[in-house]
């Protein structure tokens, strides 16, 4: 059958194309996807820094919401109109990770949507095991939304949040907002430390305590706010060597320091805090298969403002000015491509 996909073909540029999509294979689910949302590593394709690893052939996308279409020989327990969202990562299965139950961090884990052709497309097909059906009554567009919470459900996890704690999280953009409305949830005291003038208002509108490093020393404000101790929890989202400066100085003895950014170039680390007030520091990639449906219950419950983190939403053939207009404007939370004009 043939549906529309947009491909990366390098130099920032993609191309709508008709494309051909055979049927499922064995093990694996159709989908219509219905939308699919701009994440941080895709704009990082996008800016050709990851040519080496996704080419120049690639339908990349994977924060996305659909419909099952068609099953593949073997597959049960779903059903051709189910609502779905795909957890995009295919394990190996005999690494030492997997054999470990760590499949989400396999030593050979294909990212679908980055290795392997994405959710940027009409008609798409996964791996079953992929599949997550959603609560009913769930717009899909709003469960476009689940890939990125659930990151921010595995970060908090990580971090083992608990009630009364005082939270910093190092950069207010979108991870970093789900991860603050996560940790909130987690009963924790969250402050949001981030330079953009307009997502700090964003975070001050949805309650929480803000702090501009351009407005003075924020480790010094943070151990002036909880009465010298510092924070409990401290979640680096930033990428910036400014914010790993930060996360040893404001932490709490024994604090834990949770890595979620990828930084692009090896930041250096303050390691004798970490001698000094006995800190922990902990990485989290991904998400296990739990976090998402975590992530699902905390969208039912009304945890996220959809309306407000949806920044905008525009169709498949405008994702070329997508792109573009998320590169000049910093201030977009989450902008989305309906894949379809009926979605």
């Amino acid at each position: 059958m043939s549906s529309k996909a947009a491909v990366y073909r390098g130099d920032k540029t993609f191309t709508i194309e008709t494309v051909e999509t055979p049927p499922p294979g064995p093990g694996q689910v159709q989908i219509d996807v219905a939308y699919c949302g701009i994440c941080g590593t895709d704009l990082h394709i996008y800016l050709g820094h990851m040519d080496a690893r996704v080419g120049f052939e690639r339908t990349i996308g994977h924060e996305m919401s659909g419909r099952i279409a068609a099953l593949g020989e073997g597959v049960e327990g779903l059903a051709p109109g189910q609502p779905i969202v795909v957890r995009p990562l295919d394990h190996c299965g005999d690494c030492p990770a997997c054999r470990a139950g760590h499949e989400h961090i396999c030593h050979n884990l294909t990212f679908i949507g980055i290795d392997n052709d994405g959710a940027f497309q009409q008609r798409w097909n996964v791996p079953a095991h992929t599949i997550h059906v959603l609560p009913d009554g769930l717009d899909l567009s709003h469960a476009a939304l689940i890939e990125p919470l659930a990151v921010a459900c595995h970060d908090v996890s990580r971090a083992a949040v608990q009630p009364g704690e005082d939270v910093l999280v190092i950069g207010g953009g979108p991870i970093g907002m789900l991860v603050a409305m996560v940790a909130r949830e987690a009963v924790a005291k969250v402050t949001v430390t981030e330079i953009n003038e307009n997502r700090l208002a964003f975070a001050k509108g949805l309650g929480f305590e803000t702090l501009n490093p351009k407005d003075g020393d924020v480790a010094e404000a943070v151990h002036a706010a909880t009465g010298g101790k510092g924070a409990d929890v401290i979640f680096e989202v930033s990428g910036s060597q400014q914010g790993v400066d930060l996360m040893t100085a404001a932490a709490a003895t024994r604090g834990r320091i949770c890595m979620v950014a990828i930084h692009a170039t090896k930041p250096t680390v303050d390691m004798f805090q970490f001698f000094w007030r006995e800190l922990d520091l902990l990485g989290a990639r991904v998400y296990r298969p739990e976090d998402y449906d975590t992530a699902m219950g905390l969208l039912a419950k009304g945890v996220v403002d959809c309306e407000a983190f949806i920044t905008d939403i525009q169709g498949i053939d405008q994702i070329q000015s997508a792109f573009e207009t998320l590169t000049q404007n910093p201030n977009a939370m989450k902008s989305m491509i309906r894949m379809t004009e009926d979605a």
